[in-house]
């Protein structure tokens, strides 16, 4: 059951997600937008090039679990306060299943189930310095093919 903390935080961190997420190298190298983050749910796109694809033409590997971190990352920024300072969510473990060839724009979407929010809560609220979550996300073109699940594993902690 999500707590009435977690219910009271991350209303709409779009604008919040595109500011963090943006600026990363890998993201913008890739061509990475954030669609929303809202509600502890992220949405992330991509429009691969050639200069990305494997060797039957579809998205290498390393571009979908760059979708399918961001949408992780898009989740947990969407979980939280306006202010994201001090909070620094690292990656420690990933799973990748590889479905269909990942062709055309891409988007992946990341929605936190009840523990991810709650622990967020926690964090956010400074009640616990560091928590440790899981993200799923599922990566689909644009017919809506589901071409990838994964799943990071997260220490999230925060510094101030």
């Amino acid at each position: 059951m999500v707590t009435e903390a977690a219910e009271n935080v991350g209303m709409n961190g779009t604008d919040v997600a595109r500011d963090l997420l943006t600026p990363i190298p890998a993201h913008a190298t890739t061509g990475l937008s954030v669609v929303s983050a809202s509600d502890g749910v992220g949405v992330v796109a991509m429009d691969p090039g050639p200069s990305l694809a494997n060797v039957i033409g579809s998205l290498h590997s390393s571009g979908l679990i760059t979708l399918i971190d961001a949408a992780g990352l898009a989740a947990i920024i969407a979980a939280g306060p306006a202010e994201m300072d001090g909070v620094i969510p690292l990656g420690s473990a990933a799973t990748l299943r590889f479905l269909a060839p990942a062709r055309g724009r891409l988007t992946a979407t990341c929605a936190l189930d009840a523990h991810a929010r709650d622990q967020l809560a926690a964090l956010f609220a400074r009640a616990t310095p560091k928590i440790k979550i899981k993200t799923t996300a599922d990566v689909r073109d644009e017919r809506g093919t589901l071409v990838c699940e994964g799943t990071f594993r997260w220490s999230v902690r925060r510094i101030a």
